[in-house]
Parts: C-alpha cells; sequence; structure tokens
C-alpha cells in the first residue's frame, strides 16, 4: 500500500508541476496508483466504474442548474442593479466604493453562486469606478478578489452541495442555512478592515443618495434578490429539494434576463447555454475523477491512517483541529476547490466526528478554509480572475491582499471556536 499511495503523490506532483488540468492529474495519478496492485485490465475496468458511480447522484444534477442561473443572472444586468443599491446605502461612508464591492460581491455571489463570476461581474464594474475615485489599483483588485469568495459560503453555494456528496448524506438544506451567518461574518470582517485601509490612505467617499432614490434602487433590485428568497425559502420550507430549486433558479433568472429586465435577448441565450455546458463539464470532470481517487485512497485505507496519525499527534481536539486547518489552508494553494472537497473530506470528516465536531460545522470549516485557497497563489484561481478583471499583476495585489488575508483568518478562527454561528440557523428551522 505504501507503493500505492507514494506512486499516487509523485504521479500528482509532477502531472501538476507541467501544468495539466487538475482533473487529468488527479485520474492519471488514481489509475497509476490502481496499477501499482491490479493487472491493467481490471485497474482501468475500476477506474471507469468510479468515474461513471461518481457522477450518478441526484444531488449533482443541481450544478449544472446553478451554473446555468448563474450564467444567466451575470448577463442579465444584475450586476449592476445590486451594484447600484449597495452604493445607496453604504457609498457615502468612508471607503465607501471598498463596501459597495463587497457588499454587491455578497449578494450577487449568493444569487450566482460562482466566485469567479462575481469576480468577474462586480470587479468589471466596480475596479473602473474605484480607481477613479482614487483608490489604488492593487488595493482594489484584492477587495474584489476576496469579498467574491463570500458566495460561496452564502447559498446557494455548488461547493456546499459538493461537499454533501462527499460527506455522504448532509442535508444540502442545512448547509445553505448554516453558511448564512459564516459568509456574513466573513464579509463583515472584510468590510472593517478595508474601512481601516481606506481611511489609513485617505481613500474618498461616494456621493450620498436621497432616501427616495435609496427606496427606487431597492425596488429596481428586488426581483434579483427574490431569487434568494424563492430558492432557500422553498427549500427551507420543504417545497422543494435544492435539484428542485436549483432548475427553479434557471427559469426564475430567464424570465428577469430576458423577459424583466431584457438585457439578454433570445438570440443570445445559444452563448448562455454554452458557455453553462463548458462550465459544467469541467466541474463534473472533476467530480468524477476525484470521486475515483475518493475510492482508491478508501481501498488504501489512507482516511484511517491519516485518522490514526494526527490522534497519535495529539488528544487535544483543539491541536487536532488547528492541525487539521493547517493542512486545509496548504491544500487550498494548489488545489481548486471541488477535487479538494471530495478527496479531503473522507480523508478528516471522521477526524472531525470523532473529535465531537458537527458535520454541518465542518462542512462550513472546510469551504471557508479553501475560500482562502482561492485567493492565494499559486493556484488561486479567483486570484487569476480577479487579476485578469482589473488588468494588473499578481505582483500587484499580493501586498494589498495581506490584511484581507488577515480578515479571512480572523473569520474562520471565530466560525471554528463558536460552532453556533453556524448551527444555530439550521436548529432553529428543523434542519
Amino acid at each position: 500500500m505504501a507503493l500505492a499511495v507514494t506512486v499516487l503523490l509523485l504521479v500528482f506532483l509532477v502531472l501538476l508541476a507541467l501544468d495539466v488540468p487538475v482533473a487529468f492529474c488527479i485520474g492519471a495519478a488514481t489509475l497509476a496508483s490502481l496499477l501499482t496492485v491490479a493487472d491493467p485490465g481490471p485497474a482501468v475496468s475500476t477506474v471507469a466504474q468510479q468515474l461513471a458511480g461518481g457522477l450518478n447522484s441526484f444531488t449533482l444534477l443541481a450544478i449544472p442548474f446553478f451554473i446555468l442561473a448563474g450564467n444567466l443572472m451575470a448577463h442579465g444586468g444584475i450586476a449592476q442593479r445590486l451594484i447600484a443599491f449597495a452604493r445607496s446605502l453604504v457609498g457615502a461612508l468612508p471607503g465607501g466604493l471598498a463596501f459597495v464591492n463587497i457588499i454587491s460581491s455578497m449578494l450577487f455571489g449568493a444569487i450566482s453562486g460562482s466566485a469567479i463570476a462575481a469576480a468577474a461581474a462586480i470587479g468589471g464594474v466596480m475596479h473602473p469606478k474605484m480607481t477613479e475615485a482614487g483608490y489604488d489599483e492593487g488595493f482594489s483588485a484584492a477587495v474584489n478578489v476576496s469579498a467574491a469568495t463570500t458566495g460561496l459560503i452564502i447559498p446557494p453555494s455548488n461547493v456546499l452541495i459538493v461537499y454533501s456528496l462527499a460527506s455522504g448524506g448532509v442535508s444540502v438544506a442545512a448547509l445553505f442555512v448554516a453558511g448564512y451567518v459564516p459568509g456574513l461574518l466573513l464579509g463583515g470582517a472584510l468590510m472593517l478592515v478595508a474601512g481601516i485601509v481606506a481611511k489609513r490612505n485617505g481613500y474618498g467617499t461616494d456621493e450620498r443618495v436621497p432616501l427616495a432614490e435609496v427606496g427606487r434602487r431597492f425596488v429596481d433590485a428586488l426581483p434579483s434578490l427574490g431569487l434568494i428568497v424563492v430558492v432557500i425559502g422553498g427549500i427551507v420550507a420543504g417545497i422543494f429539494t435544492a435539484t428542485e430549486a436549483a432548475a427553479i433558479a434557471v427559469i426564475y433568472a430567464l424570465v428577469l434576463s430576458v423577459g424583466v429586465y431584457r438585457a439578454v435577448s433570445v438570440r443570445d441565450l445559444g452563448d448562455v447555454i454554452l458557455r453553462a455546458v463548458v462550465t459544467t463539464s469541467v466541474v463534473m470532470l472533476l467530480v468524477a475523477t476525484s470521486m475515483a481517487l475518493s475510492w482508491v485512497l478508501s481501498f488504501d485505507r489512507i482516511p484511517q491512517g491519516v485518522a490514526e496519525g494526527l490522534v497519535g499527534l495529539s488528544e487535544n481536539p483543539i491541536v487536532l483541529l488547528l492541525l487539521i486547518n493547517l493542512v486545509l489552508l496548504a491544500v487550498g494553494t494548489f488545489m481548486d476547490m471541488t477535487p479538494a472537497i471530495l478527496i479531503f473530506t473522507p480523508i478528516f470528516l471522521p477526524v472531525a466526528v470523532g473529535l465531537g465536531i458537527d458535520p454541518l460545522h465542518f462542512g462550513i470549516i472546510m469551504v471557508l478554509n479553501l475560500c482562502i485557497g482561492l485567493c492565494t497563489p499559486p493556484v488561486g484561481t479567483v486570484l487569476f480572475a480577479g487579476c485578469g478583471v482589473a488588468g494588473v499583476p499578481v505582483s500587484r495585489i499580493v501586498r494589498p491582499l495581506l490584511p484581507l488575508y488577515v480578515a479571512m483568518l480572523v473569520a474562520l478562527a471565530v466560525v471554528v471556536l463558536v460552532p453556533e454561528l453556524t448551527l444555530a440557523l439550521p436548529r432553529a428551522f428543523g434542519l
């Protein structure tokens, strides 16, 4: 078994260093590892079965629907309306445009369920406005990148659906509800740090908006915000499942973008759907190969070995939880979130449960950990998306990101140490 694990790690790291797409790195490493303990025929057949079986889940149907709904929202004039509403609320405060960026990302991310979509849509509008107002380009891009990850905690979130699958049945509805308070805490921590930096550097405020205009902008943004109410309200009330909610979200986004806002024409729908298909294909290939790898890890008894090793290091639950968090933070710097959740959930979840941690709480901890990795070199997908939108090199954004990293780490520590922040709402709704 030691040889199988060595081959798995070696093949994965070598291919990753050669810039091979992560899904192919995982698939090749899985097959290479299995070939050390089985003949080629059975090994290939087993991997193929696990690839197909990994996608045989009703829950996973929610992902392509939410991706399509997010694409419709991204092209449907939603971002501009949410930004206008956020500017009317906090734009006049010191560092107001930074606050607008963060609040807009929280709202748009919650609607689209995609950090990259939030970074592109909100950053594309806010970065020019912030630089025109005298904000440093690197700081503007850093705020956008860090804020975009909040939508992965605030539901609906595709990665929470992936965690539900990897954990073996943690309720998607409970995960969605559990994400609200940690997501708002993360956004609040980012706003606090952004406000301090803005005040210290003398960044200007936005115009003060009359109360009547605030009301008008709220009404304009209300149909967009209604998607959150429809999706989450329907799930919590037991009217439909998360998968059915995703399909309803597509219909809602289609009516809103094409019929109400008229920002997406019928002619544009083909391109929007094609983008969703491409994104879904990438995500599903990652899910399939990661599920195959998870099977191989289980076959090699890696989760049991890791659990025994961690318990052997210390019997203190706080120390063990700190070690798990450090590993997840390191993993997030070089691995995308979907495969990281699928691979490491079966490894660390049994340890966490053994420490008395609720699987629901651990899921939020895990996703919040990996959100930080999305903003971190060398494989931070949101980091590079935000830099691309802002037109600034990564070197310009790393230093302004440092205090925002601290804010994210503090938010993570609070979520880890105060489980009720995660568990209170699901319990209140009986989930």
